[in-house]
């Protein structure tokens, strides 16, 4: 792509954005296509990381970052801290459990010793099909609350993703993942889903049950099988399946 070849030309210290107004060729993981039409917010951004840093040595993280962000992107917007958008792992944002609203795609670079990061995101902010997206859930909890809360436009939201990126990013980098699971955790899915007694089974339909417990300091999900103790699974493919509840460990 093009951004990609730009990236290794500009000072390290500079950052690079592209934003497209519509994509027919988008990659997700996998090797899965992500088809947008106008109406999504969309963007490949570049950003460098020291190899020898805390999140240098933690890459995984950044996928986590960039879809905390995107939900942090609207939730922290005074008065936008009801609409239920989450974040689940390890690289989807949410309408509650229910639905994806958008994603995250994460490819990195290592030369000498830092890390060239290109971070591919999009989430629906305006299109009601085919399944939901930003402005239909401000819609709706305008009409159950009472408020007059105005749509978000996708330019306004992938700026305010980069401010908030680069403020966790900044947070990390000082204080490790502690400095931002709690804000992560505070939006999980998962964490919804285990409150409500949601379990996971391990490697197929008929593995033994676990439970979903937390993200490990390298980004992994943590899972405790009873009888065995906390494990982390990896997330290759699609080894987190939601709708079968079935996870494969690392």
């Amino acid at each position: 792509s093009l951004i990609g070849r730009l990236m290794f030309e500009l000072p390290e210290e500079m950052g690079l954005i592209a934003v497209a107004v519509r994509q027919t060729q988008g990659k997700g993981r996998g090797g899965n296509v992500w088809l947008s039409p106008v109406g999504c917010a969309l963007s490949t951004l570049h950003i460098s990381i020291p190899l020898h840093s805390n999140l240098g040595q933690r890459i995984p993280f950044i996928q986590h970052l960039v879809s905390l962000a995107v939900v942090e992107a609207v939730r922290s917007i005074p008065g936008y801290e009801g609409i239920e958008l989450r974040v689940k792992w390890p690289n989807d944002i949410y309408y509650s459990d229910l639905m994806k609203i958008g994603g995250v795609l994460v490819n990195s670079t290592l030369i000498e010793t830092t890390f060239h990061i290109l971070i591919g995101f999009g989430f629906n902010v305006n299109n009601s099909n085919p399944t939901i997206c930003i402005n239909d859930l401000i819609a709706k909890f305008n009409r159950e609350e009472g408020t007059e809360l105005k749509p978000l436009s996708a330019d306004c939201l992938i700026a305010r993703t980069v401010t908030v990126l680069e403020r966790l990013i900044e947070i990390f980098q000082e204080k490790g993942p502690n400095g931002v699971l709690p804000q992560y955790y505070k939006y999980w899915v998962h964490r919804v889903l285990c409150f409500s007694g949601k379990q996971v089974r391990l490697r197929s339909e008929e593995g033994p049950v676990a439970w979903i417990v937390g993200i490990d300091d390298y980004g992994y999900l943590q899972v405790h099988e009873e009888g065995k103790g906390v494990e982390s699974v990896h997330p290759d493919g699609n080894s987190f399946d939601m709708l079968r509840n079935l996870i494969v460990p690392k």
